[in-house]
């Protein structure tokens, strides 16, 4: 049976993120297509952004393009050690009489952990994660749920009622997990619906802080919510200097 188009265009990169190369011919043979399918389709690929085109070949531009994202009992178990990291780094940053918003994420979920409790316990938290309301509850803190639909995936809030319920507050600091980090397309999502809560609980924040482990790193998704320059990031090991001239960024893995 024959590929589509879009199967060989995921083949395709599939074939380059894990090889970083291939030629026309080694693409063609693995695909079962025609040189000249594959030359068009590295044509194509390489006008969206998603790969460079190289003489008889390609080769990856440096940033991988995902859509799909795991759900959070998955990703929990994700680089754990370099999550636990940023997350006591992050919660040293709460502060007495902070007025928090906390996004929906693992990572942001780990940082609860390391909370001083009795240091925050006149600190107000917004969240949108449903674990993470469960989770400051049980400590015995101050939370409060925007409202809106339940995404089942990362069990965060999002939709119309929730982005409406967040214009109206002021926090001092927000706490965002991402799915990519890239010089170009800046953080990135695969849902438009929760897009719109990280970006508009951003526009509410006077500092904001995206938790990312350096996994995070090059990889673009289809929505962004903000650019590099509207949060500093919290990270393990930076992998690319580069990011450093874009915005502020934290290694807490250096500290080991």
């Amino acid at each position: 049976m024959r590929m589509l188009t879009e199967e060989r265009y995921s083949a395709i990169m599939q074939t380059l993120s894990e090889k970083k190369a291939a030629t026309v011919s080694q693409l063609a043979e693995k695909l079962g297509v025609s040189e000249s399918t594959i030359r068009r389709d590295l044509i194509a690929l390489d006008n969206a952004g998603r790969l460079c085109k190289v003489h008889g070949g390609a080769t990856l531009n440096g940033n991988l393009y995902l859509t799909q994202e795991d759900d959070v009992s998955t990703k929990q178990d994700q680089h754990s050690s370099e999550k636990d990291m940023i997350a006591r780094y992050a919660a040293g940053l709460i502060e007495p009489e902070d007025f928090v918003f906390l996004d929906a994420g693992t990572t942001t979920f780990r940082l609860i952990d390391y909370l001083p409790v009795q240091q925050v316990a006149d600190v107000a938290f917004v969240t949108n994660g449903i674990q993470h309301a469960a989770k400051l509850a049980a400590m015995g803190l101050k939370v409060y749920l925007p409202g809106g639909r339940l995404k089942p995936v990362t069990q965060a809030l999002v939709g119309t009622e929730a982005v409406q319920n967040l214009s109206c507050y002021n926090f001092t600091k927000g706490f965002f997990g991402t799915n990519g980090i890239s010089s170009t397309a800046g953080f990135s999502t695969p849902d438009f619906s929760e897009s719109k809560v990280k970006t508009e609980a951003m526009q509410h924040c006077r500092k904001c802080f995206v938790l990312a482990d350096s996994s995070k790193f090059k990889r673009i998704f289809p929505v962004t919510f903000a650019r590099l320059p509207e949060a500093d990031i919290i990270t393990d090991v930076l992998p690319d200097s580069k990011y450093k001239k874009l915005t502020n960024i934290v290694e807490v893995g250096e500290e080991k």
